[in-house]
């Protein structure tokens, strides 16, 4: 019988989403410290997003084709850390690109072969998933709480020190988890082009993409609005939190939702409560209350958009073509997507100003509910949604 490696599968989730926890609320803030322009920390943060064009879709190449996914993983592990380390050193555009560009080239490599891993260990128990995902959750909400609250009493810097243990515990977890055997699908032969040729598939990246430029903005500049509107490192920090506790109620109530809820009505709903998210964020920030809400819209614009969207990508890519589905959706969504949203926010952001930034990320939102709308038919109602909440890649 199979011994699934519960705890160590969890660890792996907790360490890499708190690396997200640390690393996106507070790291933009640190670049601000060091006198970067808007468009220096747009371009910096970005290389995040840009490497996802290009990483996933060959480290997913390599697995499928040697099934050597562990040995990538630690590889990914090793390499993202020395990346790292550079910060401690660098203060300057060049040398701080290409150290971000190093980092995110291999930390890329290994979310998507984490989650074919884990499906595999789980074989015939996928309703698991979203126990062990779950730690994933709460390793951000521990990251961007206790980030947030070391940052009102010490100097920016502090994330890189944060950012770089949590990588060291990513790097140790790696090393701790094991392989396991592919599991046998059906229609394993099917190639990724002949995937690719369905509307509903084509449809679904697009909209994928739209929804990751939507959210560009936010992973780069949400931080820096609220701390120029006031807010506490603290109070930014319980945000960032209360938005993945709505992902995290939302994922305990997905398997009754998708039960009662077509993926398509889903997702729908999805795009619809981004579109308004954005608008308040860009327009509301000095109410608070209008800012819990914006963060408890998160559940929807992240938690039930994403566990949708990834179940699809898991049933729509089967076999041997699974690695390649999940490393497409995380290079056109989080990579493409974000990167449009990112450098996009970084050039409007001291031109155009928060609002109209803001506004534009819900303009994107808009192009992923017509897609949804028109070519995400009602055949996709059938895919049962099993994934679990995550934070952004």
């Amino acid at each position: 019988m199979h011994a699934l490696p519960y705890w160590r599968l969890s660890g792996y989730y907790f360490f890499y989403f708190a690396f997200i926890g640390a690393f996106s609320p507070y790291f933009g803030l640190y670049l601000q410290s060091l006198n970067f322009s808007a468009w220096d920390i747009g371009l910096l943060m970005s290389q995040m997003q840009l490497m996802r064009l290009f990483g996933p879709n060959l480290w997913g190449w390599l697995a499928d084709r040697f099934g050597r996914r562990m040995l990538i993983i630690r590889l990914a592990a090793v390499i993202s850390l020395a990346g790292f380390s550079a910060f401690f050193w660098l203060d300057k555009l060049p040398g701080m690109l290409l150290a971000m560009a190093l980092l995110a080239f291999f930390w890329s490599a290994a979310l998507p072969l984490v989650e074919t891993l884990t499906f595999d260990h789980l074989r015939d128990e996928r309703g698991r998933y979203s126990r062990i995902r779950l730690w994933g959750s709460i390793g951000f909400i521990v990251a961007v709480m206790l980030t947030g609250a070391l940052l009102d009493i010490a100097p920016p810097v502090g994330v890189v020190w944060v950012c770089w243990g949590i990588l060291l515990g990513i790097l140790a977890l790696a090393i701790v988890v094991p392989e396991a055997p592919l599991v046998a699908h059906s229609d394993t032969d099917q190639s990724i082009g002949e995937i690719l040729r369905q509307p509903r598939v084509r449809a679904l990246m697009a909209a994928c993409f739209a929804m990751s430029a939507a959210h560009g903005a936010f992973y780069v500049f949400y931080s820096i609005h609220l701390a120029e509107h006031g807010y506490s490192k603290t109070q930014v920090g319980s945000l960032w939190s209360l938005g993945v506790l709505a992902e995290i109620v939302v994922f305990m109530l997905m398997a009754r939702l998708s039960v009662r809820f077509s993926l398509r009505l889903i997702l729908l709903a999805s795009f619809a409560a981004a579109v308004l998210r954005f608008l308040l964020m860009g327009w509301g920030v000095e109410s608070v209350v209008i800012m819990v809400l914006v963060q408890l819209m998160h559940g929807l614009t992240f938690g039930a958009y994403h566990a949708s969207a990834i179940a699809a990508v898991n049933e729509w890519f089967p076999g041997r073509a699974q690695g390649r589905g999940q490393a497409l959706y995380s290079s056109l969504s989080f990579g493409a997507g974000g990167l449009l949203g990112a450098l996009i926010s970084g050039y409007t952001w001291e031109s155009l100003g928060a609002g109209w930034t803001f506004t534009l990320s819900a303009v994107f939102a808009v192009i992923g509910f017509w897609l949804v709308w028109g070519w995400v038919g009602k055949n996709a109602a059938t895919i049962e949604t099993t994934a679990g909440p995550a934070i952004i890649e």
